[in-house]
């Protein structure tokens, strides 16, 4: 991969790197689960947490459900989690004032989550940041979810960009080996995994918040 001068993209992952929420995910999977009699402890479900919900919910009641069914759970899971999070729910710290620099230099912002339409909304209009991005990509748009690179190589053609002209910035294993795998350099902020996992999995930076990136040399100085 070529080293990015300055990004011509710069795309974030939602859940996990926008707002810090994956505990109220895993809550409300596990409240979930549990109501349909489906009882795992926590770390038996962190090694099933990946894909679309779709996946996921076909992982856990079986591969024979049919669509409208898969469609119905996957509703109530997601409805559970926005109860869980709604009074909750607030920015990782320095995330408008960076999206604002971001434009500020003419760099084109996408979303790659597997959040679908309704966690989207969720987010981006309770932050008011909607109008910072220019392309948007949720896991109802793609076929395999991450650690696959599909979801951001479609949020790249979407921003009419090359792949290794993007910037990521990712909180998981899953999602870090899928913007890697899409050939794009990728910066980890630690809400869910530690700086030396990240880093392992392919991030060259870790941060704790956006407060590091509000410089307006930042991008100058870490790609």
């Amino acid at each position: 991969m070529k080293n990015i001068i300055k990004p011509k993209a710069v795309i974030f992952d939602m859940d996990g790197t926008l707002v810090d929420n994956i505990p109220f995910h895993k809550k409300a999977w596990l409240t979930f689960l549990a109501k349909h009699n489906i009882h795992l402890e926590p770390e038996h479900f962190n090694a099933q947490n990946h894909g679309t919900i779709d996946e996921m919910i076909k992982r856990f009641f079986g591969e024979n459900l049919n669509p409208k069914r898969i469609t119905e759970l996957g509703f109530e899971k997601e409805q559970t989690y926005r109860y869980l999070y709604r009074e909750h729910i607030s920015e990782i710290e320095g995330l408008t004032k960076f999206l604002r620099n971001l434009k500020n230099q003419n760099i084109k912002i996408g979303l790659a989550t597997m959040g679908d339409i309704p966690n989207i909304d969720f987010i981006l209009d309770a932050l008011q940041i909607r109008d910072y991005f220019d392309g948007i990509v949720g896991g109802h748009m793609i076929s395999k979810g991450k650690p696959d690179p599909e979801i951001f190589n479609t949020v790249a053609t979407l921003l009419h960009v090359e792949n290794n002209d993007c910037l990521v910035f990712e909180d998981s294993i899953g999602g870090v080996r899928s913007a890697r795998s899409a050939n794009m350099c990728v910066i980890g902020i630690m809400t869910t995994e530690s700086s030396d996992d990240l880093k392992a999995n392919g991030c060259f930076r870790t941060i704790k918040s956006f407060v590091e990136c509000c410089d307006v040399d930042f991008l100058k100085s870490t790609t």
